[in-house]
């Protein structure tokens, strides 16, 4: 009897000194695939040059956290924009091939200027008004959603035990400046575009940015599996003549990849709305690679400065709050934006631009509300946000935890196109005029939303 007893103990013990061993390990499944349109193809959302050549291949990236919950999925594309329906796609289908639900799912796009869009919503209404491809070619959208979700499948056939996460930041120098210029009045005295040959704009101070780029990395042990960065301006260099390519940003990509061949690299873009660099950039072809050097330079000194700390699966959580977007005023009168959406005369790009208005508004109009989200790594915090962001709300997200390791990436879903701050819709500029789809309140909603999200 005294013996069965004490191998009960015994069993007991063993029991609960092997418990936190047998709990699920984390892991993690890097993926990536080709998203280059074929020739043809829209770009930029049918404001340019249809693609003529192709300089760069152009892919989805992403990985997948297994092991804390429902499986996360953050993905990052080598796109313009995706918005409305495209982006309930592209995190739908995406979800389904991880085998989580769409709500841990998050989809961003570079943004560049050379590669296409996704809007299935605007797609419907273009093509109802006779006008459908002109935004976008929808048959290789859905085709490059399915090629993605597939590469995501593959991927989860092996994943790979994650034991600590690296931690770092650097100055990257002469590559973002602020595109709002402004006057002794405080009024927008001019815009300064991704490239800016007037060299008065050019030599205004940078402005407002956030000029750390931040690395994020996973490791097994001292093997390091993945890395992720987060930038924040616009990436163009020169675009618009039809040549499909990553930019700036991504060969900056590329550089860090020939130094790290067996990582996996994903790139963000941050809240960039009102950041280019226009300010180091006359759109001379030799700025390409120069401004690709120095952001893969700060990304290499990021990562080097990396703190290296452990990480179970039990310190990562996926937090979510809900919001609906004030819609902007000049959206209002839905029939002025159905006469420029059906006039023939109007240039295309203006009916493409009536369609999104329309798209959005529609949403808008049913009530439809925007997920943020936020990936806690112990004391990091990596928020994803909606739209071309002003830095602004990057920065206030870092003063929110100015102790802490504070991400962004936005470009999440397109569909309210610019998102400035209260004040900014009162300065005049191109960002807050027609290209904004919601309205000056819209601060009051997204700063409560991430002081929650970062709580």
């Amino acid at each position: 009897m005294i013996c069965r007893c004490l191998g009960q103990i015994l069993a007991l013990s063993l029991a609960l000194i092997a418990g936190p061993a047998l709990a699920a390990p984390l892991q993690i499944a890097s993926f990536q695939a080709d998203i280059t349109p074929p020739l043809g193809s829209p770009l930029c959302d049918g404001l340019v040059e249809p693609a003529k050549k192709i300089v760069d291949p152009l892919t989805a990236r992403g990985i997948v956290l297994l092991g804390a919950g429902d499986p996360i999925v953050l993905c990052a594309l080598d796109w313009v924009g995706v918005g409305n329906g495209g982006y309930d796609a592209w995190r739908e289908q995406l979800a389904r091939a991880a085998g989580t639900s769409p709500q841990r799912v998050t989809v961003h796009c570079l943004h560049q200027h050379d590669a296409p869009g996704c809007d299935f919503e605007t797609e419907t209404l273009l093509a109802e008004h006779g006008i459908g491809g002109a935004m976008f070619n929808p048959v290789f959208a859905r085709s490059a959603i399915r090629h993605t979700a597939t590469a995501l499948s593959e991927a989860l056939r092996n994943p790979q035990t994650v034991t600590h996460v690296g931690l770092g930041q650097a100055k990257v120098e002469h590559v973002a400046s602020n595109r709002r210029v402004m006057g002794p009045d405080g009024k927008v005295k001019a815009v300064r575009y991704s490239a800016t040959a007037n060299p008065e704009v050019r030599a205004a101070p940078e402005g407002t940015i956030d000029p750390l780029v931040r690395s994020v990395s996973f490791w097994n042990g001292e093997t390091p599996l993945v890395s992720l960065t987060y930038y924040t301006t616009h990436p163009q260099s020169y675009y618009g003549q039809g040549d499909v390519s990553y930019d700036f940003v991504g060969m900056a990509r590329a550089m860090r990849a020939s130094e790290l061949p067996r990582v996996a690299h994903v790139h963000f873009n941050g809240a960039s709305g009102n950041v280019t660099a226009g300010k180091y950039n006359d759109g001379q072809k030799q700025n390409r690679p120069a401004l690709a050097g120095r952001l893969a330079d700060g990304m290499q000194r990021a990562w080097q400065a990396a703190r290296k700390v452990p990480i179970q699966a039990e310190q990562i959580e996926w937090r979510s709050h809900n919001v609906r977007l004030p819609l902007s005023p000049r959206l209002k009168d839905e029939s002025a934006l159905l006469k420029n959406l059906d006039d023939m005369h109007q240039r295309l790009p203006l009916r493409i631009r009536a369609a999104r208005d329309l798209a959005w508004t529609h949403r808008s109009q049913a009530g439809h509300e925007i997920q943020l989200t936020c990936l806690k790594l112990g004391d990091a915090y990596l928020l994803h946000m909606p739209g071309e962001l002003f830095v602004e709300y990057q920065l206030a997200a870092q003063q929110m935890r100015p102790s802490d390791f504070v991400g962004m990436a936005a470009y999440g879903d397109y569909g309210p196109g610019y998102i400035g701050t209260k004040i900014s819709y009162t300065q005049g500029g191109y960002e807050t005029g027609p290209v904004s789809r919601v309205a000056p309140e819209v601060e009051d909603v997204l700063m409560p939303a991430m002081r929650e999200l970062l709580r």
